[in-house]
């Protein structure tokens, strides 16, 4: 493990990849009707870059990151 990956405990660790299938969720589902293509097109292209830098940590441990992998292409 990395210095950086000591330092992260497995609370954190857990938060994160909540988050992070929080964003998988959100890309997998519909526009929301209130929501401008434009506005969907820019919250779909933001949740696919926070999930390239969670993919990009060195922290991750037994989770599964195919979700992860899958949503941000």
């Amino acid at each position: 493990m990395t210095e950086l990956a000591q330092e992260v405990t497995a609370e954190e660790i857990a938060q994160h990849y909540a988050a992070a299938l929080d964003s998988v969720a959100l890309i997998n589902n519909r526009q929301p009707t209130d929501m401008t293509d434009e506005e969907w097109a820019d919250t779909v292209a933001r949740n696919k870059e926070h999930l390239k830098i969670m993919l990009a940590k060195d922290f991750w441990t037994t989770e599964d990151l195919t979700p992860l992998e899958t949503a941000s292409k």
